[in-house]
């Protein structure tokens, strides 16, 4: 066995036991297999997760529910102060939570970090929203009558997530959900079920009362389950929007609401007035995060023609530099893929590209070797004059891959940043204001970052547009999602 082999296989043994969680009990009833859990850094199988059938919905939904009542009647400070707790708890196992990301979906310490950083911050930000949500005094004319709003709670919310950032995607939904009043039922990804166990027995440590919050783990038929349920008053998805098709015709049913939030292809604008020391680096650090495995990722470089060889060139050098490797390792900035399907996609991506030949491959291009090789690594990898038409340029590849197009003018750029059907994020590289202004105006996404800033914060609406998704998280907008609004009219 190889030491990188050997040091996952002893990093295994202190994750914590995956489980179906209703009602504050582990459940074994409901059982009907379960998933190989395999290690993408090795390649190995290290686990067998246990999966409940679509039963397990109809009990957790029904816990949920039971729930509910006395969650909603719990004054909004007490639900404060369990939030508050639960944001401690998360930053005091910040070492285990990054050591658990990297088993099980490959994200290097350095970044899990990082997402435990976010958590704690979305966590304690909500908890601060418990006691602070009003309503509207809408008349207050003395001859008439007085008319207010009441925010309230929906009841019980189903949260299903994806698997990219299982702990970040749980603090954007799971705080503003419960501080709102709502409970919850959650189903992860079936390949990151280790960071949801973790997160429940934080949160019944921080005293979130049994039956507020219910773990299911299962396959796809467990969230058709879930989706289609008479009980569950709300929707929160983060996933593609091949999925989020089946799950609006699921809740479509009921006509219970939902928020997607979805895939992207950003589109990271560089003008030649911009301040390439930064710029550059920037451009080449962003799409590389949790190896390209984010919706949110600026992955098609759009360069102004007259400082288009010099960004190809200056991304090219910072890709070589970034350590690729172990995500274990702390000075490890590259981590592998998710699973051999995800290997699959990207290096078919990969490989139609080189065969057409339209587009120059400047940097990767294949598969990681040597002590890489049975993990699921693919290089770092850069085509430059890509067709703005492309797959390289349309489609999600989700994986390590910087599509770079060149372009004329302000006019040129913008029509090819636009021309996707995605509409999450996108960035703008400029040290002219005022058409900094003009594209964040006119860019159609639900995010637009000047400058080197990053994608999301807390305290702003994060969404999108088109097949992105719609609704938001993030800010007052966040937790006004996971309420309705009530109007009282008094004579």
């Amino acid at each position: 066995m190889s030491g990188l082999a050997a040091r996952h296989e002893a990093g295994a043994k202190s994750l914590p036991v995956p489980a179906t969680i209703i009602g504050g009990e582990r459940i074994d009833a409901h059982l009907v297999g379960v998933h190989e859990q395999i290690n993408p850094t090795t390649g190995a199988a290290y686990a067998d997760i246990p999966l409940s059938s679509s039963a397990a919905i109809d009990e957790a939904v029904a816990a949920a529910k039971a729930a509910f009542p006395g969650w909603r009647d719990t004054p909004p400070e007490r639900r404060r102060e369990i939030l508050e707790r639960l944001a401690a708890l998360i930053a005091a196992e910040g070492d285990s939570f990054a050591h658990i990301a990297a088993i099980e979906n490959g994200v290097p310490v350095s970044f899990g970090h990082h997402f435990v950083a976010l958590a704690v911050q979305w966590t304690r930000y909500y908890a601060g929203w418990a006691d602070r949500l009003e309503g509207l005094c809408a008349n207050t004319h003395r001859d008439e009558p007085l008319v207010y709003t009441i925010p309230e709670p929906f009841g019980v919310v189903a949260i299903i997530i994806t698997w990219n950032a299982p702990l970040l995607s749980l603090a954007m939904k799971i705080p503003p959900a419960l501080a709102a009043g709502n409970t919850v039922v959650l189903k992860p990804a079936e390949f990151t079920p280790f960071t949801a166990t973790r997160y429940m027995e934080l949160a019944k440590q921080a005293g979130l009362p049994d039956g507020v919050l219910n773990l299911v783990l299962g396959d796809n038929e467990v969230s058709a389950a879930l989706t289609r349920h008479t009980d569950v008053a709300k929707i929160s998805f983060t996933g593609g929007p091949l999925t989020a098709t089946k799950i609006m015709a699921a809740a479509s049913t009921n006509l219970t609401p939902v928020l997607f939030e979805l895939g992207g292809k950003g589109a990271n604008l560089v003008f030649a007035d911009a301040d390439l020391e930064e710029a550059i680096p920037f451009s080449a650090r962003m799409p590389l995060l949790n190896a390209g495995q984010g919706c949110a990722l600026p992955t098609r470089l759009l360069v102004e023609r007259p400082v288009y060889d010099r960004v190809v060139e200056g991304v090219a050098a910072c890709f070589a530099q970034f350590p690729q490797g172990d995500p274990l390792s702390a000075d490890i900035f590259i981590g592998p893929l998710i699973n051999a399907a995800a290997l699959d996609r990207v290096t078919g991506f990969i490989e139609r590209a080189k065969a057409q030949g339209a587009e120059r491959l400047v940097h990767g291009g294949g598969r990681c070797g040597g002590d890489l090789a049975g993990g699921y690594f693919v290089e770092p990898t850069i085509f430059a004059d890509v067709d703005p038409a492309s797959d390289l340029a349309m489609r999600e590849i989700f994986g390590p891959v910087l599509s770079i197009i060149p372009f004329d003018d302000e006019e040129q750029g913008l029509a090819i940043a636009n021309g996707t059907e995605y509409g999450l994020t996108n960035y703008v590289q400029t040290s002219d204001m005022r058409r900094a202004r003009r594209l964040a105006r006119r860019l159609r996404s639900g995010t637009v970052g000047i400058n080197g800033t990053g994608n999301m914060h807390v305290s702003a609406p994060f969404g999108g547009v088109g097949i992105s998704g719609f609704g938001r998280e993030g800010g007052l907008e966040g937790i006004r999602e996971f309420t309705g609004t009530k109007t009282v009219l008094m004579g």
